[in-house]
């Protein structure tokens, strides 16, 4: 069987040598210690499991990552930029999306560092922008109790200004819809989803509206454009509505409003979706070692999206197993769990 249109072999070297480089890990278990960082990501398995194909103890990678870890997390950062600003290169505005993914953490919990009070539950907030097809990231923050919505999106509207980049629209998920959100974004052109139970308002409507929260003063009150509109639904054969809220200033008809918030928003699903595809699992509860492996798994992601077109997800993570080739003792089961689901469809159809 032929493959049309895989990556050049130097190109996918390029990318592990790139991998190794900025998990530079000082000290002489250095290289093992990155490798099985990178193995776990690939394989999508825990770290302590892939830590033992490398002749490293579990508690030796830990040490590594909670002495070195904030300084190579802030290298794999500036690495996914780094691929994004290549792919804009010449672009000067931009639309974009900010939302969150959580990661639940089973085990130990951590308290006071997780999103929710027992930290098993974090919160990872992404900005993210999208050219030629490909779901850019360009600012990254981990949400730990205390901090604000308002100012996880101060931090990453400032990354991406830094970067030199006029946001052209920004679009957030309803989760941010909080007044302090409103007042900061205002000074853009943004879309912001709306929870429907928070304005009260069961009809298709396009007005204006004022909030009306009892944590803040009269005059710290915010007006918008208000947009809500309606889904039929079906559930045990009987059809119901569903509604759907948008804030927003922009001077747009409405059918164009919301047809430009699914636009910009609606890929940093997708991008969350493929980060989690390279996720290892880990026992660790320590807030640098759970946060490097995000990260490393963002810039993972990132080295896709040079290829996407050129070859998909699985493909791509095949590649770079075989150039890892310390991990070939595994790749038997791996293409037998590939191929699995398909010997499985093809047997239901035989015996229609």
């Amino acid at each position: 069987m032929i493959i049309h249109h895989l990556p050049h072999q130097n190109n996918v070297q390029q990318i592990g040598y790139k991998l190794l480089s900025t998990l530079n890990f000082k000290g002489r278990k250095g290289e093992e210690v990155a490798k099985t960082l990178i193995s776990a990501c690939l394989w999508n398995d825990s770290v302590e499991n892939k830590s033992r194909a490398y002749g490293v103890s579990p508690q030796t990678v830990r040490n590594y990552v909670e002495e070195q870890g904030v300084e190579v997390i802030q290298k794999l950062l500036e690495s996914a930029r780094k691929m994004s600003l290549k792919v804009l290169k010449g672009v000067r505005e931009i639309d974009l999306s900010i939302d969150w993914t959580t990661k639940t953490w089973y085990g130990r919990p951590v308290g006071g560092l997780g999103s929710s009070e027992e930290g098993s539950s974090w919160n990872y907030a992404t900005a993210t922008t999208k050219c030629n097809g490909k779901v850019l990231l360009l600012a990254f923050v981990t949400q730990v109790n205390g901090m604000t919505k308002e100012e996880i999106v101060k931090v990453l509207v400032e990354q991406v200004v830094a970067m030199g980049f006029k946001i052209r629209l920004m679009t957030l998920d309803a989760g941010f819809y909080t007044i302090d959100v409103l007042n900061f974004v205002s000074q853009f052109k943004y879309i912001i989803g709306v929870p429907v139970g928070d304005v009260k308002v069961y009809q298709e409507f396009d007005g204006e509206y004022e909030t009306n929260s009892k944590r803040h003063k009269r005059d710290e009150q915010v007006k918008f454009r208000l947009l809500v509109y309606s889904k039929e639904k079906v559930k045990r054969k009987r059809r119901s509505l569903v509604y759907f809220a948008r804030a927003t200033n922009l001077d747009l008809p409405k059918g164009e409003v919301l047809r430009l918030y699914n636009k910009v928003r609606g890929p940093i699903e997708t991008s969350y979706r493929n980060v989690k595809a390279f996720l290892p699992f880990t026992s660790s509860t320590k807030f640098v070692f759970r946060t490097l492996v995000f990260v490393l798994a963002v810039a993972f992601y990132s080295l896709y999206t040079v290829f996407k077109g050129e070859v998909r997800r699985e493909q791509f993570r095949l590649l770079l197993i075989l150039l890892f080739s310390d991990d070939l003792f595994y790749l038997k089961d791996f293409l037998l769990k590939s191929i699995e689901p398909l010997i499985n469809n093809i047997d239901l159809f035989s015996r229609r």
